[in-house]
């Protein structure tokens, strides 16, 4: 059995644990180790108890560059106890840094995988912290057997042009996960709630304050016409009052968090709509991601609404189907949105239950056949690896 140490940076991410579970259906063994937003050590997650690296804090660049160096002089105590694993994966750049760590604690060639499903708005600045970044990462991903992300846009716009990873890329998109096997007959979705009011669901990391504030007043111009769902987990240093925002607007409320791949028919059950639009790197991360919430909206008969110059929008626009905006506004929204009646809404959900199911989840089959590439690595023979463990 393949066994991976899977270095994270915050053991709580449900992305985390999306990601193990894979991994543990497929047929790995995973021992996870990494940092956490929470006061507390994390007991357990997906049945593994994580090893704690410390605790960080979101936004914070230098408290968590902080906590990585702390966390690279300690690594190799923290993990003395466990066997030597076959492959690391180091989700971020900062797990890269304590992945070669890690290995030399080992005392072996252990492969390693870099997981990065974000670039990070520093990693693409045209100054001297923004070189200094990229340059650290070419450097410590310089023998790293595979690059594992989740949008085509992340290659052409970042990795490619800046001659960033010589590894192959593995592109594993956010899909959502079942462990059923997923067939061109499989087209079920929960059926969607009769409108007045239509409601649009946005569901997941919440980190974009325009979204929040352009759907809120949609939502006020429309006079209740349109509700406005929200579920997951807010990046409260985003807004300076989450909550109480929310709590003063009269067409939108907060569910709060989650479980997927279990909660997912039940929160889809209650919307007609996804959004699929992200502000929050605009220009760069926001308009190269495929989110979580277009894959997983979809699965569930959710219309997602994107704007039509990103790459979720270019990938809508592939498909035919969604809600398609040229301007980030109210106004553009309710162009869109505004008249909207039962037919023509019957006709934009018909549209993404008619794509193949595999467009949008990932099953059992998808996971082994991640794990048979990663025991792949661990065959390949690399002549100079034994001068890049420090």
């Amino acid at each position: 059995m393949l066994h991976v140490l899977y270095l994270v940076h915050d053991v709580s991410d449900p992305a985390v644990r999306r990601r193990i579970i894979m991994l543990k259906a497929g047929g790995a063994q995973v021992t996870l180790a990494g940092f956490r937003r929470t006061v507390s050590p994390i007991a357990d997650v997906e049945g593994l108890r994580p090893i704690d690296l410390g605790a960080t804090r979101d936004g914070r660049f230098g408290q968590r560059l902080a906590a990585v160096t702390k966390a690279a002089v300690s690594i190799g105590s923290k993990l003395g106890s466990m066997p030597r694993p076959d492959l690391i994966i180091a989700r971020n750049l900062e797990m890269l840094a304590l992945a070669r760590r890690a290995r030399s604690a080992f005392q072996a060639t252990v492969p390693i995988v870099y997981e990065c499903l974000d670039i990070h708005r520093l990693m693409l600045r045209d100054d001297f912290l923004g070189r200094a970044m990229r340059g650290a990462e070419r450097y410590l991903a310089r023998d790293v057997k595979l690059l594992v992300t989740s949008s085509p846009a992340f290659i052409a716009n970042y990795f490619k042009p800046f001659g960033q990873i010589a590894a192959p890329v593995e592109l594993l998109e956010n899909k959502y996960f079942e462990l059923a096997a997923v067939s061109l007959d499989d087209r079920t979705a929960v059926e969607a709630p009769i409108p007045p009011p239509w409601r649009i669901g946005w569901f997941g990391a919440l980190r974009c304050r325009r979204s929040l504030e352009l759907l809120a007043e949609f939502s006020r111009r429309l006079e209740g016409r349109f509700e406005i769902i929200l579920r997951g987990r807010p990046a409260l240093s985003e807004f300076p009052d989450f909550h109480g925002f929310v709590e003063s607007e009269p067409w939108l409320s907060f569910g709060g968090p989650y479980r997927n791949p279990e909660d997912m028919a039940t929160i889809y059950r209650e919307v007609h709509f996804s959004w699929a639009i992200d502000f929050f790197e605009q220009g760069l991360n926001s308009e190269w991601l495929l989110p979580n919430r277009l894959y997983e909206g979809c699965r569930f008969g959710a219309v997602p609404i994107s704007m039509g110059n990103t790459e979720t929008g270019r990938f809508l626009d592939r498909h035919g189907i969604g809600v398609l905006l040229p301007q980030a506004t109210p106004e553009a929204l309710e162009a869109a949105l505004g008249e909207l009646e039962e037919h023509r809404f019957g006709k934009l959900r018909a549209r993404v239950l008619a794509r193949n199911p595999r467009t949008w989840s990932h099953d059992r089959s998808d996971c082994r056949a991640l794990v048979e590439k990663l025991r792949g690595l661990t065959a390949v023979p690399d002549s100079y690896a034994a001068k890049a463990l420090a």
